[in-house]
């Protein structure tokens, strides 16, 4: 087709990298031949190179405008992780249009807030289920007046007065090039450093999600700044499988991938990812902790099936992992006897097992979103993997803290991302100020102001502190949550609760006890893990209700829960947070109940509401609670499960201080 990118333009030359079309025509003229994406369908990896990527986002965009996109319309973008979804917001913004990704798996209801909230003139989805969302939102929201999707799979029978297939909008752009090049050209030259990227909404733990506006600066300079840090170049490979609304998502994949010009890699489906995690090999690699979670319980349950000569090589390996691995990740020196074993260990091992994790050829690693359990982030270092901690926002475009190589330690998130500075509060909240920091809340003045202040100070709603000497910063909390016990004593949550999930048997947890004279906590099982052991175990059970309360299973999980007391009370500052009570729910904590975020963070006020029966029967030395329980299934029927939990005591002991002082 013609019109392709003027690369000669001085808008495209160093120097003039103001908006992500200038980084995608740099990234043609540069690089045009190189693999920007990778997508596995139907078993076979497909490729577009920087060049074959610019004429596919060139014809969207060009489609867009003989569909009468006008800047500074909102077009929501909603689907699973595809180069056509990519190239979709990349159109967008290169019609002066501002590209909005939504939840793939939220349900019609949050979904309406968001369209009603933007205003979306616009959606993209990836298929039928997604169509069927949107046009089930129209019933409520006014405004749409295009639905555009991918796959044409059940489409053939829809009205398709106000919706096209993307390839037929791509077709009607190359078609009409001619009158729509100059057009393009105008727009996409235009756009300046401060102009909008992107708008993502929060995960909305505490209320409504808000619409964070992030510019072009925001997005370029913390991509610059932060693929600086880690070394990251052009032949780095990644996999895109978390969340296209998610900024983590659209850090990695958009901003850091345009500006460093590596490969974005699709995997076929959430069922395949860990097969396509292996053959690609990504060479850098970021996932929340519970991916990381989810992958050390399914290592440990195969190692329980596993025969006894391969587990006692396993647990061998390990010890001398957890010894020496990390310090050899961090370049320090290991007596030649120790050097030996761990070689041994990698051959047999530590090698395969980072084989089968996809793990080998990963060069930088990184997990947010949630503190990781100390011991989970020590087993995949003791491993070699340079895995490492950064602590971010939406709000931060990601970044805020990252651990230098060197540097890297599981109980702290590092020190302040380059050209971004950070202070504490009196009452220990971390502030900080960067190139990232959002444009505004959309629709509303009242949150930025009480968020940002005239300076660019971000307040961050965690409580943390920053180390003398090192200056890690450590987070303690959200600060909200972060308390004090009837007694005096810190109260941290999160803290405890990260140091549960460590166990493979335990799959989330919840722990009460501000202004308490002592905590307790809910628990969840893990189903798959669980399930495992009963099976070994010739327990037979019907159901996830059945399991979670049966004697055995609850033995086991009071073994954990006293273990952690113990690592607790060696923790002066936070050894009155040992768990005193607890039970295990009957259902596991769900998006689609309003329990937690999509990015699977517990909405701990919501939580506490809905099962307050069970947290007064955990105060007053009830020994068993009766409940009743709403719940809402895949189809979004409601219904509601009954049940009767056991209250179980835990054991606790002396604070390492307290047993100094006797």
């Amino acid at each position: 087709m013609g019109g392709k990118f003027n690369v000669s333009n001085a808008s495209a030359q160093a120097g003039s990298l103001v908006s992500i079309p200038h980084l995608l025509a740099r990234n043609v003229a540069k690089y045009g031949d190189k693999a920007a994406y990778r997508e596995k369908e139907f078993g076979i990896w497909q490729s577009w190179n920087w060049a074959e990527s610019a004429d596919e986002i060139r014809a969207i965009a060009l489609g867009f405008l003989e569909l009468g996109v006008s800047k500074g319309d909102f077009v929501a973008i909603i689907g699973r992780n595809r180069p056509a979804l990519y190239w979709s917001m990349v159109a967008t913004q290169m019609v002066g249009a501002i590209p909005v990704p939504l939840y793939q798996d939220a349900v019609a209801e949050e979904m309406s807030y968001v369209l009603e909230h933007c205003g979306a003139r616009f959606v993209i989805v990836g298929d039928q289920e997604q169509v069927d969302k949107v046009i089930e939102v129209q019933e409520t929201v006014k405004g749409i007046d295009h639905i555009i999707y991918h796959d044409r799979r059940g489409m053939r029978k829809y009205d398709h007065s106000k919706m096209n297939a993307l390839a037929d909008i791509q077709a009607t752009g190359r078609a009409a090039h001619d009158r729509f090049d100059a057009e393009l050209e105008k727009r996409w030259t235009s756009l300046g450093y401060d102009d909008i990227c992107v708008m993502l909404y929060t995960s909305g733990t505490t209320g409504r999600p808000k619409g964070v506006v992030l510019s072009n600066r925001n997005i370029i300079e913390t991509s610059k700044n932060s693929s600086e840090f880690d070394h990251l170049r052009a032949d780095d490979e990644i996999l895109a499988y978390l969340p296209m609304a998610w900024v983590g998502d659209f850090i990695f994949s958009i901003g850091q991938a345009y500006w460093t010009a590596f490969c974005v890699n699709c995997p076929e489906s959430q069922d395949t990812m860990m097969t396509d995690l292996r053959e690609i090999g990504p060479t850098y690699y970021f996932a929340p902790p519970r991916v990381f979670e989810t992958q050390l319980t399914n290592v440990m349950i195969r190692m329980e099936d596993a025969g006894r000569i391969k587990k006692w090589m396993f647990n061998k390996g390990m010890s001398v992992a957890r010894k020496i691995g990390p310090d050899l990740l961090d370049g320090k020196s290991a007596g030649l006897v120790d050097r030996i074993k761990y070689g041994l260990g990698n051959l047999f091992v530590y090698g395969p097992l980072k084989n089968t994790l996809g793990f080998s050829k990963v060069r930088v690693g990184y997990t947010a979103g949630e503190a990781i359990g100390p011991e989970i982030f020590d087993f995949y270092r003791s491993l070699g993997i340079n895995l490492k901690q950064l602590y971010g926002q939406t709000e931060a475009s990601v970044f805020i803290t990252q651990q230098p190589d060197g540097q890297v330690r599981s109980d702290t998130v590092g020190v302040p991302s380059p050209d971004v500075e950070i202070k504490i509060a009196d009452n220990g909240e971390v502030f900080y100020r960067s190139p990232g920091v959002f444009v505004e809340y959309y629709k509303n003045a009242d949150s930025t102001a009480s968020t940002k202040d005239a300076e660019g100070w971000v307040a961050t709603g965690d409580a943390g502190f920053i180390e003398e000497g090192t200056g890690h910063l450590r987070i303690i909390d959200r600060a909200k949550d972060v308390g004090k016990m009837a007694n005096g004593l810190l109260f941290a949550p999160k803290y405890v609760e990260n140091k549960l999930k460590f166990y493979s048997n335990i799959l989330e947890a919840v722990v009460f006890g501000s202004d308490q004279d002592y905590c307790t906590a809910f628990i969840n099982i893990d189903l798959t893990a669980v399930g495992n052991w009963a099976e070994r175990n010739n327990i037979a059970y019907g159901s996830y209700q059945e399991l979670a309360g049966h004697s055995r299973v609850l033995d086991m999980i009071q073994s954990h829960v006293e273990e952690i007391n113990t690592s607790v009370a060696q923790d002066d500052m936070l050894s009155g947070c040992q768990i005193h009570r607890f039970l295990v729910l009957h259902k596991e904590l769900d998006a689609d109940d309003g329990e937690m975020t999509r990015t699977r963070k517990v909405r701990r006020r919501i939580v506490e509401e809905k099962y307050s029966d069970l947290i007064t029967a955990l105060y007053d030395g009830s020994k068993t609670v009766s409940t009743v329980t709403e719940v809402t299934y895949e189809d979004g029927r409601k219904g509601a499960i009954k049940a009767t939990l056991e209250i179980r005591d835990a054991r606790t002991v002396p604070s390492a201080q307290k047993m100094a002082a006797e």
